[in-house]
């Protein structure tokens, strides 16, 4: 585990906090890339992203509050903002509403998905190595790139174990956003449906995500699943019907192969 990177003079360098910086330019300069191969000049574009900012940063942290049935089990609202666990999930579901709500306060009509679906992936891929180098890896493992703590590493991460080799969660969850930015940046000219991208995207994170919840090493709460987990299955029946309509409308065809059908009809 590696908690700092060094210092700043007097002022510690978190790790965490450092590669969410990264992964935050890292997805900066794939974002701006793409508006400009698009050749977008609007400048409201430039207020969704503060939206979509906004709305992750702020869901992100308050996404896990409501843990408990009874309300007096849950932090106050203070101690949530200040110490409260960071959710990804929770982070990109606060993003998309907070972009929703920028187009609105615009009168912005354009899709923006197309635009940040590789930002976003590249942005995971570098914010998971601070959780990777910080977290608790995942759930006791016999393979041979399980993670061992110290015993003084593990007595600083809630539920680790010393001496017993953890599945590198996070690790997998790196390789799986760097597969999806490559491949959302093959899939940038082929498919054309707006907005379609960054569908892909989180309906392919949504089951990975559900997958890997189960070396992760978070709390189980309901039938054998985490919390997200259960927020997954429940999201999952939405994922299936948009997938199936889009594929019956032809969607994920390639712009040649669609025209020689709609030639044939």
């Amino acid at each position: 585990m590696v908690p700092t990177l060094g210092h700043l003079g007097p002022i510690p360098i978190g790790t965490h906090d450092a590669f969410v910086g990264l992964g935050v330019i890292a997805a900066a300069l794939v974002f701006l890339a793409e508006v400009r191969r698009r050749g977008i000049a609007d400048d409201r574009i430039w207020v969704v992203v503060s939206g979509a900012l906004l709305g992750g940063a702020v869901l992100g942290r308050l996404g896990t509050w409501m843990q408990h049935v009874d309300i007096r089990q849950n932090a106050s609202f203070i101690e949530q903002w200040l110490y409260g666990n960071r959710s990804i999930l929770s982070g990109l579901v606060g993003a998309y509403f907070g972009a929703l709500a920028a187009k609105k306060l615009t009168g912005y009509r354009q899709k923006t998905g197309d635009l940040f679906a590789p930002a976003v992936a590249i942005g995971m891929a570098v914010g998971r190595v601070g959780c990777l180098l910080t977290e608790l890896p995942g759930t006791p493992t016999g393979l041979p790139w399980g993670i061992t703590l110290t015993p003084g590493e593990a007595s600083v991460i809630p539920g680790a174990v010393a001496g017993v080799p953890m599945h590198p969660s996070f690790a997998y969850e790196i390789a799986f956003h760097l597969a999806a930015f490559a491949v959302l940046w093959w899939l940038r000219g082929r498919i054309t449906e707006p907005g379609e991208l960054f569908k892909l995207y989180i309906a392919g994170y949504a089951v990975f995500r559900f997958a890997v919840e189960f070396v992760r090493g978070n709390e189980v709460v309901f039938a054998g699943m985490t919390r997200p987990q259960l927020f997954l299955f429940a999201c999952f029946p939405l994922v299936v019907w948009h997938l199936v309509r889009q594929t019956r409308r032809g969607v994920y065809r390639s712009p040649t192969a669609r025209s020689t059908v709609e030639v044939q009809v």
